[in-house]
């Protein structure tokens, strides 16, 4: 059975980064049943985005919302947001829509994404 990784790009790695380290004991921790789940394609307990092909899939850990893709590796785990962030997000955006959904059809939460992604591959 090959290794399972949990890859963060830069820009999620901050965010964890900036967070307290029970917080991230406990985000890191609530993972722990994320390799069987992937490798199971048993992804429907998570919220699902699509946008061109592309799928994201949403993670809740308390406050906090966990965006990742499946990879050949594992999972990439792009962004790490408060949902305090979220609701901001919402209000800013005038989005009454339920959470995937709304972000979903937002372009600029892809924007969020794809200035993630792209740190990534610029490292």
């Amino acid at each position: 059975m090959r290794p399972f990784q949990i890859i963060f790009n830069p820009t999620s790695a901050a965010e964890l980064a900036r967070m307290p380290k029970e917080l991230q004991l406990q985000i890191l921790g609530d993972f722990r049943g994320l390799p069987a789940q992937v490798r199971n394609t048993e992804l429907d307990s998570f919220g699902k985005l699509e946008r061109a092909g592309r799928i994201l899939h949403r993670f809740r850990v308390g406050d906090y919302r966990v965006y990742f893709e499946k990879h050949d590796l594992g999972v990439v785990v792009h962004r790490i947001l408060s949902r305090h962030t979220l609701k901001d997000f919402y209000f800013r955006s005038g989005l009454k829509l339920e959470e995937d959904q709304a972000l979903q059809q937002n372009p600029k939460f892809w924007e969020l994404i794809e200035n993630a992604r792209g740190t990534t591959e610029a490292a």
